[in-house]
């Protein structure tokens, strides 16, 4: 039978000087059992928090980021612990413990959730520095507040972890995502028509130089669009990468790549609609430029269901039959903020299909159970005979 022990608990001697010293965090379960992984074994895991002086702190672990919340509590949480100034006096008693001290009460706890990386401060520090055909080697240059020209800092990989609220994982595939090229250290965009040039070569040169598109030497492609077309060798091997997987071994010291079919014929089609922002185009038009783009060996491949969320389809009424059209409109352009998000979403429909308006929110929301919840903050879900709808619970003006 276990023996009830006695405590008296009193405030610390040191109670003053403790108060505001201690904080109570709630860990969600991953992180738990990440901890609790690292003490049976030899790694130790690294939590960082990221935020300057005017945004809210988030702590990142290597491969996801945390909002850094506080919660009030309805009861005070009492930290206790033996008496400092009884600790002399415990070594040279035999006795056993018997008296707690109070050090602090707390009426909040500190809590960690799940969110989306903050990267949208990306695309303003890589501003002026787009890597395009013909600009390669100059210089980005801006004005001060004087007018006068100078060269802007380069804005490094270093620059970003630091700045950016986002875990290492996150940040890379945020770069990849971006098409974000590392040159000397710095980070600066790809023009997106210099992105399909490339990928159209690409794959060109796998079909003339007979290579297979699962396992293609890197060294032939690279090289000819070297010598055929002057791309420099870091870039197309960083785009090589972007666009599926790069092997080591085999007889080319470059490795092999294992292309990411459906990726390359997606951002081929990209760059076909992103001529069509402000004025539509027919569906089959746009099919068959993209068919023609990415030529007869991926064609059967083309498919608008790689591109959804970043078109709006529309219908030509007065042409008969009625002809399917297609606009530009990529969820990457609208506003990272829920709401202004789906202020614009509404600004331009009223009304949206379910399948349809979830693409639109896969960057701002973790998962589906947070971007049902943005959506029935947001939305207001109307079920009629051909599925459901979505309609704004605020009224949006033009």
């Amino acid at each position: 039978m276990s023996q009830v022990v006695e405590l008296d608990l009193r405030f610390s001697s040191k109670s003053q000087s403790d108060v505001g010293s201690y904080k109570l965090l709630e860990l969600p379960p991953d992180l738990c059992k990440l901890i609790e992984a690292s003490t049976e074994g030899s790694s130790c895991p690294s939590f960082t928090i990221k935020g300057s002086p005017e945004d809210d702190a988030v702590l990142c672990t290597a491969d996801k980021t945390y909002t850094v919340r506080s919660v009030v509590l309805s009861n005070s949480v009492l930290v206790v612990t033996p008496d400092p100034a009884d600790e002399d006096a415990d070594e040279l008693d035999d006795e056993p413990l018997k008296d707690i001290a109070i050090r602090d009460q707390l009426s909040e706890v500190i809590e960690l959730v799940p969110c989306v990386p903050r990267l949208h401060k990306l695309n303003l520090f890589l501003k002026g520095r787009e890597y395009d055909e013909g600009h390669e080697d100059e210089e980005s240059m801006s004005e001060d507040e004087d007018g006068i020209v100078k060269k802007r800092p380069r804005f490094t990989y270093e620059d970003a972890r630091r700045t950016l609220q986002a875990s290492d994982a996150e940040l890379d595939k945020g770069l990849r995502d971006r098409r974000v090229l590392i040159l000397k250290d710095e980070l600066r965009p790809i023009a997106p028509s210099h992105l399909t040039t490339i990928l159209e070569l690409l794959l060109t040169n796998l079909v003339s130089l007979s290579l297979p598109y699962t396992a293609a030497p890197v060294s032939p492609l690279i090289t000819a669009l070297e010598d055929e077309h002057d791309i420099r060798r870091d870039v197309t091997r960083q785009v090589i990468a972007w666009f599926g997987h790069i092997k080591d071994g085999g007889t080319d010291t470059l490795g092999t790549w294992e292309m990411d079919a459906d990726a390359v014929v997606k951002e081929v089609g990209l760059g076909v609609l992103r001529a069509y922002r402000n004025e539509p185009v027919s569906e089959k038009e746009f099919l068959d430029q993209w068919r023609k783009a990415v030529g007869d060996t991926f064609e059967e491949r083309v498919s608008l269901t790689l591109l959804a969320g970043n078109y709006l389809a529309s219908t030509d009424t007065l042409s008969d039959p009625p002809v399917p059209l297609l606009t530009y409109f990529p969820s990457a352009a609208l506003p990272i903020d829920p709401g202004a998000r789906f202020s614009e979403l509404f600004l331009v429909r009223p009304r949206w299909k379910a399948d349809e308006i979830t693409h639109f929110l896969s960057d701002i929301a973790v998962d589906s159970k947070e971007r049902d919840k943005l959506l029935l903050k947001h939305a207001r879900a109307i079920t009629g005979p051909t599925g459901i709808w979505y309609t704004a619970r605020a009224k949006y003006n033009a």
